[in-house]
């Protein structure tokens, strides 16, 4: 650093943001890296403490921290992620569509154990709106060693990337309510909307709803209905628990579908299950996805639409995080809920 009295500075260029605070109101850079100092910037500088200007002179060896934000964030990002320009040595990472936000953490760890990096990201596996934000990242000192970044860069290729959001991919859904007391008009349907409101923020069409008795063979025989009509996603809605007269479980796996789980670690939704036949999704769904705003059902949909495989790993995982807090006002996804 080539320090000058700021009265001197005039006509300099500064080589890194100078930032100005005033509580409860503003904070950010007053000046940006770059700019030329004018004789009415002076003063502006004095009021913000800045007696002083540091003119950089970096050497071959080393990088400023606005080159090295870019070039970590350029290496850690893959598709569906778009970069901000550097502020104050803080790169943001945005969404550049809605989709599945998938983060390696794993990764990510390795990468801030190299030291002098500051890398931070939301949850993964999760809903992301576009242009939300994803991640920040940094160096801790103003210049660092280019090595360092070379070592962050050879660590960071692997596919897939260690940050990329996955496109929701339009999906065909067939939605099969059970219930004899729904069948026979003794009851208005209430849990058919409920799954309908919640397809509405994922591409696609809902392609037939069909309301059965609770009799296994029922449920079977509109199972293998709609997949017969091409159905990509099928949602069958009440019948899951260990109740005689719930016959929902029983309709699925008679189908010949693979089961995923019945039974899920995460609160509510205790009762769901997950089964695939011939590579086509089946949810049973129990009735707290009705009533609760929040359920296993809302963490797994995202994984479903980006066209993702879950495994009964990925269940089992959910555990740590799927106790909902049945907040008074719901701020899902952002919030703990599902995050493993």
């Amino acid at each position: 650093m080539k320090v000058i009295k700021t009265e001197d500075a005039v006509g300099m260029v500064l080589g890194h943001d100078i930032t100005k605070i005033v509580p409860g109101e503003f904070k950010g850079a007053a000046f940006k890296k770059g700019h030329v100092i004018k004789d009415y910037d002076i003063q502006e500088l004095l009021n913000i403490g800045k007696e002083h200007i540091y003119i950089m002179e970096i050497s071959p060896e080393e990088m400023h921290e606005d080159e090295a934000a870019i070039t970590l964030g350029n290496n850690a990002v893959g598709r569906g992620v778009r970069l901000t320009a550097p502020s104050e040595g803080k790169v943001n990472l945005l969404a550049e569509e809605e989709g599945l936000l998938k983060i390696n953490k794993e990764l990510l760890f390795d990468l801030n154990d190299l030291g002098e990096i500051s890398f931070a990201t939301i949850h993964g596996n999760r809903f992301i709106k576009k242009d939300g934000l994803i991640a920040g990242c940094r160096v801790i000192p103003l210049v660092i060693n280019k090595d360092k970044i070379e070592r962050a860069a050879e660590l960071l290729k692997v596919l897939p990337p260690m940050i990329e959001v996955k496109p929701f991919h339009s999906l065909k859904t067939g939605i099969i309510v059970t219930g004899s007391e729904v069948y026979k008009g003794r009851i208005k349907d209430r849990f058919g909307p409920v799954i309908e409101q919640k397809l509405q923020q994922y591409p696609g069409e809902v392609i037939a709803k069909t309301i059965v008795t609770d009799e296994t063979e029922e449920i079977q025989k509109a199972i293998t209905a709609l997949k017969s009509q091409g159905a990509e996603l099928i949602i069958v809605t009440g019948g899951m628990s260990v109740d005689p007269d719930d016959k929902t479980p029983g309709g699925i796996k008679a189908t010949g579908a693979d089961i995923v789980t019945y039974g899920t670690p995460v609160l509510p939704g205790a009762m769901l299950m997950l089964a695939y036949l011939e590579g086509t999704p089946i949810f049973g769904l129990p009735g707290c996805v009705m009533f609760s705003h929040t359920t296993a059902f809302d963490i797994l949909l995202p994984r479903i639409f980006a066209k993702e495989t879950i495994k009964r790993r990925d269940i089992v995982a959910l555990g740590y995080g799927g106790q909902c807090l049945k907040c008074e006002v719901c701020t899902f996804p952002d919030c703990h809920f599902g995050k493993c």
